[in-house]
């Protein structure tokens, strides 16, 4: 397990995580980000014997990574679905919830994803190979209103509207294909000396949007709301200002937009209570070792133990279900039979390509 774990993914903040889930005999607990396995095969260690462990990730390279242990279940899904698997397992409750939002170095690293400038390839960008939509098809269908969305929601860039202008102009003359093509488009808009960071802004942009990575994440904040028992810890990692804002929200009023609701007395009401009034950042020496840590920041809340809930269980039903196919909707009666359970579980139906026209979550930083 070691060398697959060394060539797809260093885990980041990997003590501070753990601890933060503060572990204990019999729990049940969820991994929704479990990659190179890292922070999964930590947890394990922890556990007692009495534990159980389930991890998601959407992307088929993972299972390289699974570890072998009856206390451990591999969901290969996209962490939006927790609600929907954790029913699927019949658990109501869980102890922890740990996500690392972090895209893989694994994905970085393969110059067929499509995931950095640094190499040519298709500009693809899915974190699941079987989804439908790519990089490559929203800069070549998208409108130009659209494209400056993205960019400057997504990647808070200042020049959006030139840099989808050139996108559409450029697309005309020749289908933009590789990233090859892309960046000679796009790079001469960018000055020499902040080339690679307004670069990686942009490939954010794209793999946000190409991902769903906003609307994925606000479904996954709200079901594991739903999911932990008081006294549960959510522990998440985050790496660029959208995601962390939207965290940071939900774990102080319990929503991700922000919008605190106050009792007659003027308490904020809020499903958890902050473990850490101040965020954790990785020490030098962890940068060092691993410079791609250093943006991380670990934010750690605990269910609290009365609490108004996010709405009812069956509104969060409604919520989760509303993105699922027809057959998997179908199957959610009482007497539905499901397949034995394995150490790798896939629902099908999840596969499904949900590429839709959405409004903005939020507004960009800078004007809220």
């Amino acid at each position: 397990m070691n060398e697959p774990e060394q060539t797809y993914h260093v885990p980041v903040l990997l003590h501070e995580s753990i601890e933060g889930m503060h572990i204990q005999p019999g729990g049940t607990y969820v991994d929704v980000t479990f990659g190179g396995g890292g922070h999964s095969k930590e947890i394990l260690n922890t556990m007692d014997a009495t534990g159980k462990l389930f991890s998601f990730d959407q992307d088929q390279d993972a299972e390289r990574n699974i570890v072998n242990d009856k206390r451990f279940t591999f969901v290969r899904s996209n962490f939006r679905y927790l609600h929907n698997f954790l029913r699927y397992y019949g658990v109501d409750q869980v102890d922890a919830i740990l996500a690392d939002l972090g895209v893989s170095s694994h994905h970085f690293d393969d110059s067929e994803r499509g995931f950095s400038f640094r190499f040519d390839g298709q500009l693809d960008m899915r974190m699941n190979k079987r989804a439908g939509m790519t990089a490559t098809d929203i800069v070549n269908t998208y409108d130009e209103e659209r494209l400056a969305d993205i960019f400057y929601l997504y990647g808070e860039l200042k020049n959006s509207r030139k840099l989808a202008a050139v996108l559409v102009k450029a697309r005309v003359q020749k289908k933009i294909a590789t990233i090859g093509d892309f960046l000679e488009i796009i790079k001469p808009l960018f000055g020499k000396e902040r080339e690679k960071k307004e670069l990686a802004k942009v490939f954010q942009a794209l793999r946000i949007e190409v991902n769903q990575e906003m609307e994925a994440l606000k479904e996954m904040l709200y079901a594991a709301t739903e999911a932990l028992k008081p006294g549960g810890r959510l522990v998440i990692i985050t790496y660029h200002s959208l995601e962390d804002r939207m965290v940071k929200n939900i774990m102080k009023t319990g929503n991700v937009e922000g919008k605190a609701e106050k009792d007659f007395f003027g308490n904020i009401q809020t499903p958890f209570k902050l473990v850490n009034n101040k965020v954790i950042v990785p020490s030098e020496e962890e940068i060092a070792r691993n410079p791609r840590s250093r943006s991380a920041k670990l934010r750690i809340a605990e269910k609290n133990k009365k609490t108004q809930r996010h709405g009812t269980t069956e509104q969060q039903t409604e919520r989760s279900i509303a993105h699922q196919p027809p057959e998997y909707t179908r199957r959610r009666n009482p007497g539905a039979q499901f397949p034995a359970e394995t150490s790798v579980s896939a629902h099908p139906d999840c596969d499904t390509d949900h590429s839709i026209h959405r409004q903005p979550l939020f507004q960009p930083a800078g004007t809220d």
